[in-house]
This record gives structure tokens, sequence and C-alpha cells, in this order.
């Protein structure tokens, strides 16, 4: 019997990954969660935190180490708190989210894969599994320009990010540069003093444009003129510059007012055939590559003939609904944030779009309006938050009795809770296709598709 002990040394055996990443191991049958250690290694932990059933060690040292490790590409993977993954092999990296999907439909959903027949495919991977992201958020501290450490919001100073567009690293030194010479204060999140609070940095790969945005605690922007020189110079693609006025003590990146300091107040960039207008506030999946695999995948789930009605429900900026649109008779897309149902309503007069329409309000409320209404759809799209859907939207969706669910979920334990009530309601889960838009880390993207039962006698 071990008697455990915080602040102890102790020799474990990493028996599995956990959501995050991270490695699981046990102490008699204490469970230990060690970050930085991979499934089949023993090592030397120092145990940082215990709770009652569970803790947290440390990793000191590795005995044996697992066959798939690899070095980390990244000179911070050890400060930083963006990346969970790097020193695992990327093939072994995607075997892990298929693995933890079906973990969680078979242990949260209760589905038995085997006798129901679900299909769960193979994670689609990257090719080149860097340098994807299309965006990146860089807090400003005292001289440091970069990303918040695991678990605080100490600023890690960065020269460049792998997994980040390259404009942002070009973006970063020039800032430090223009700080630095001309004494340019940094936000004090305790003391709610200073000025420059975030830079964001957001690039569209398909058109090249560059957007820049200065978030700052007032108005006041000294040297903007010398700064703007600098971005213009150096950036390729450069189209927009932006101040974001974020006056609120608050830790939310971005303030609601945007001011154009040069250039467009937007950049445009296209996923598939459609193009989008993207502003310093709007939401764009940051994996550009990947997203256009995800929204080919939904339409196939879909299975559209073009004589449809398809709802999609959390519709966001519209991106899916544009797709649907082109193979669909009627798209109705419904989403909480105004702002968001603005720009779909802007995207969708942007590409000629017709037959989209776009509602502002909670999906549970106002989908079972438009049912009440006399809309009826044949196909229903869901892409919810994290916390997955309201028990009453999907009890309103399957009393509507549609022929397909397509369930786009960014949250495999959320999707498989809710996969376990749509099957109480009358519907088969049939394919799973988990797709890696976030390599890396732990975090995995799956589009599902469901049938109401009685079409698959």
């Amino acid at each position: 019997m071990i008697n455990i002990e915080k602040n102890k040394d102790y020799i474990i055996d990493i028996t599995a990954l956990g959501v995050n990443g991270e490695g699981i191991g046990k102490l008699n049958n204490f469970t230990v969660f060690v970050n930085g250690a991979l499934e089949g290694e023993k090592v030397e932990i120092k145990l940082i935190k215990v709770n009652k059933s569970y803790g947290f060690g440390k990793l000191l040292k590795i005995i044996e180490a697992s066959p798939y490790r690899v070095e980390s590409k990244c000179a911070i993977y050890n400060k930083c708190g963006g990346c969970s993954l790097q020193h695992l092999l990327y093939d072994e990296q995607i075997k892990y989210k298929k693995k933890k999907v079906i973990d969680c439909l078979i242990r949260i959903g209760k589905l038995n894969l085997k006798s129901e027949g679900i299909i769960v495919h193979d994670t689609i991977g990257m090719d080149i599994p860097y340098r994807y992201r299309n965006k990146v958020q860089l807090p400003v501290g005292d001289k440091a320009i970069g990303f918040y450490s695991a678990g605080s919001h100490n600023v890690i100073d960065v020269k460049e990010c792998i997994i980040q567009h390259e404009a942002g690293d070009k973006v970063i030194h020039i800032f430090k540069e223009w700080i630095k010479k001309y004494n340019i204060s940094h936000y004090d999140e305790k003391k709610g003093t200073g000025l420059i609070r975030h830079i964001m940095v957001r690039k569209a790969f398909k058109t090249g444009e560059t957007m820049v945005v200065i978030v700052t605690s007032s108005n006041k922007l000294p040297f903007a003129k010398e700064l703007i020189e600098e971005l213009t110079l150096n950036i390729d693609g450069i189209a927009s510059i932006v101040q974001n006025i974020n006056t609120k003590n608050t830790n939310v990146v971005l303030g609601s007012e945007c001011k154009t300091l040069w250039g467009k107040a937007t950049i445009i960039d296209t996923i598939g055939e459609f193009k989008f207008n993207i502003s310093p506030l709007s939401f764009f999946q940051v994996n550009p590559i990947q997203t256009e695999i995800l929204y080919n995948k939904v339409l196939e789930y879909a299975k559209l003939q073009g004589d449809e009605v398809v709802f999609d429900a959390y519709c966001g900026t519209g991106t899916i609904s544009l797709f649907l649109s082109k193979r669909a008779k009627e798209v109705y897309g419904v989403e909480i944030i105004a702002e968001a149902i603005e720009n779909a309503k802007e995207n969708a007069l942007q590409n000629d779009v017709e037959n989209a329409h776009f509602y502002t309000g909670e999906a549970e409320k106002v989908i079972p309006k438009l049912i009440s209404e006399g809309k009826k759809a044949d196909v229903v799209v869901v892409d919810p938050p994290r916390k997955g859907c309201e028990k009453s939207l999907l009890e309103a969706i399957a009393k509507m009795s549609p022929q397909r669910i397509v369930y786009v979920s960014c949250d495999p334990a959320t999707l498989a809770r809710d996969l376990g009530i749509l099957e109480e309601l009358s519907y088969r889960t049939v394919e799973v296709q988990p797709v890696d838009m976030f390599p890396m880390t732990g975090h995995v993207e799956v589009v599902t598709l469901l049938t109401r039962r009685e079409t698959t006698k």
C-alpha cells in the first residue's frame, strides 16, 4: 500500500491518455494526471495536487519512453498553454482522437457500436499539421508578447508559433520594436492600467489578405502613424489595420468598438465557392483547410437532392447554411447572437444565395415557432457550442421527424450525451467522422449522421 502525499516523488506507469492529452496512471487505486506523459511510459513525477480520489503530477523524468514520443518543434512548448500533444507522433495523435470519440460514445452515450452497426471512421488528419491557424490572439505583457502559460495569465514571450500562420510571427517582431522604441505601455489586468491589451492577426489563406487588430484600453493610440508604416511595409497582403477599444476590466479579449486605422474594415476569404467578409468581431473557423473538409462531410451526410427543407441550428455566421443552400430547396438558420445573424445575411447577399433565411434567437425556442408556422425540415443540422444541445431542442427536432440529423460537435462528451437522448427519441446513430481541426492539441471536431429508425427498415 502506497501512502499518497502531496509534494512527494513517485514512479508511475501511464496506462492511458486523458481528454486533453494528459497521461493517466494510478498509485494503487488513486488516479494521477500527468501533463507531458504518454501511454505506455514509466515516469517519475512529483505529486503537486491531491484531491479525494485523484491528483495531478508534475513530470520529472521519463524512465521508459513511448516509441511514439517525438521532440517538440516549439522552443516554448513546455511553457505555453496552447498545445498539449506536440510530443506525440502525429499519426498517433489522430488515432488517439478516434479512440477518444469511441470512448465517449460507449461510456457517456451508452451506444453499442458493434450491435448497432455504428461506423466510426478514422480521424481525418492534415498532410502538414503545422501553420494551420488563420487567427492568432496575442496578449501583451511586461516586455513580452505571446501566449498565456497553462492555467494562468502570465504572458510567455514568443518569437514564433508553429501552428499559426507566419504573418503572426512578423507582427510580433514589429510590435516588440514599436513598443520598445516609443515606450508604449502594456495593459495590467490587476491594476487596470496601461494601453495595449492584445494584438490579433487574421490571415485569409485563399485571398492572402491580412488584418492586424490592436486592442487598446482607451481611444488613444500614440505613434500610430509609425506603426502603420512598419506594418504596411513588412506584412505581406496587409489589407486592414484596426484599433479595437476595450475599456472594460474583463478577461474578454475584444471590445465592441472598432476603428479602422488603415485599409478596409474587413478582409475576404473563401471556403469552397463561397466568399466571406471577416471583421475583427466575426466568427470564422481557424483552420480553413480542415473546415472545407468538415463542411463537405456535412453536405455528404445531409444527402440533399434539391427539394429538401433544412434547419441549421446554431448557424453562426451562416457558413454551413450556405454550403447546404446549393443543394437544398430552402435553408433556415438560427443563431442567438444577433451580430452573427447580420453577418450571415450579408454573407448570403454577397454570394447571391436567395434560399437561405436567418433568424435571431435561441434554437430551442425559434425552431418550435418555425414548426408552428408550418415550416418542417427534411434534414436538420446542429452545430452547438461545447455544452451541446438543450434537451428541449432535441425533443422539438425529433417531434418534427426529419429524415436525417447531422450533428457537428467540438466536444465528443456532450455529443455522446446528446446522441444517447436522440437514440431514445427514435433516431439511430449511423456514421461518425472525427476531423482533426486542431493538430497538436487534444481537441477534435466530429460530424455524425443520424436517421429515423423507421427509415432504416
